[in-house]
């Protein structure tokens, strides 16, 4: 099981909290990747956050298809059953989704994503995106200590990101060869901070190539960096590759925050993580080209992000 970090540790001064987490954090993204964290203060919004997805999916499947995700909707609305594949290798993943994107500085951009008519819908769901993505800063200038830089290096790239807020639903899974809930992948940006139901179905695969269950702890948020992240640190952190297999008879329900640069952010290895014995393992590439490029794989669109 991936390793548990406490966001607050209680008694500690901001600096020492600070050591303490980049030590814990910065291991853990050299090894496996994954780590959940705990004493986050959010611990009041998971539930709520879940009725209103429990709410969201059980709307009537035209109300759904009015708000589908496409090459104009900036990597909002609806992703229907049976479309996407993050392991373009396997079957298509089942599941569906809803994805929101906002500025979280300015509340006029609560408009931008595609909104179902669930009267209070907007209103939580821009508090959860803002909460979870100053949990997401946080957790970053632990990974900028770590990465011998200061605390706040990846604030400014930060910055009206291309972050995403995603509700996912899972049905039980068909009698189909092949088939998961999610395919084989790893994530595309920064940190992947995500909330999971005690159905369980989530694994992770070791460097040895085994896959091991991240069961459910309650309260807790599973966290883990994703390719973008990876190429700034050239390759010292490990996006690991992740599925979903989904349990038989039950549905399951998750919620992700996909915590990623601004559209303008130069990513390339930091000069901390390059040396003559480790050159540049990747040329540099705008955020927003990068994630054009992964996109287009997954949805079969050019779905590069506004700037």
């Amino acid at each position: 099981m991936p390793p548990v970090v406490e966001l607050h540790a209680p008694g500690s001064t901001d600096a020492e909290n600070l050591s303490r987490l980049s030590r814990e954090i910065g291991g853990v993204c050299r090894d496996v990747g994954f780590f959940y964290v705990s004493r986050h203060g959010l611990e009041a919004s998971i539930e709520p956050m879940f009725a209103w997805s429990r709410r969201f999916f059980a709307l009537p499947a035209a109300d759904k298809a009015a708000l589908a995700i496409s090459a104009a909707s900036d990597n909002c609305g609806y992703v229907g059953l049976d479309t996407e594949a993050l392991d373009p290798g396997a079957p298509v993943d089942c599941k569906e989704a809803f994805n929101i994107r906002l500025d979280p500085a300015s509340p006029a951009e609560a408009d931008a994503a595609y909104w179902p008519r669930l009267d209070g819908f907007r209103a939580a769901m821009r508090a959860y995106f803002v909460d979870v993505y100053r949990l997401g800063l946080d957790i970053h200038r632990a990974i900028a200590v770590d990465l011998g830089l200061a605390p706040t290096y990846f604030d400014p790239l930060l910055q009206n990101p291309m972050a995403t807020l995603r509700l996912l639903h899972y049905p039980p899974l068909p009698d189909v060869a092949g088939r998961l809930g999610a395919g084989a992948h790893t994530d595309y940006g920064n940190l992947t901070i995500l909330l999971t139901d005690d159905a369980g179905g989530l694994q992770a695969r070791r460097r040895d190539g085994t896959w091991i269950d991240v069961p459910y702890i309650p309260g807790a948020f599973v966290c883990n960096i994703g390719d973008c992240l990876m190429r700034w640190s050239n390759d010292y952190y490990v996006s690991t590759p992740h599925r979903v297999i989904s349990p038989a008879g039950r549905e399951r329900y998750s919620i992700a925050f996909f915590l990623d640069p601004n559209a303008q952010a130069m990513v390339e290895p930091l000069p901390a993580c390059v040396s003559a014995d480790r050159p540049a393992l990747y040329p540099p590439i705008t955020a927003g080209d990068y994630f054009a490029s992964r996109f287009a794989a997954t949805y079969g669109f050019d779905a590069k992000p506004s700037t």
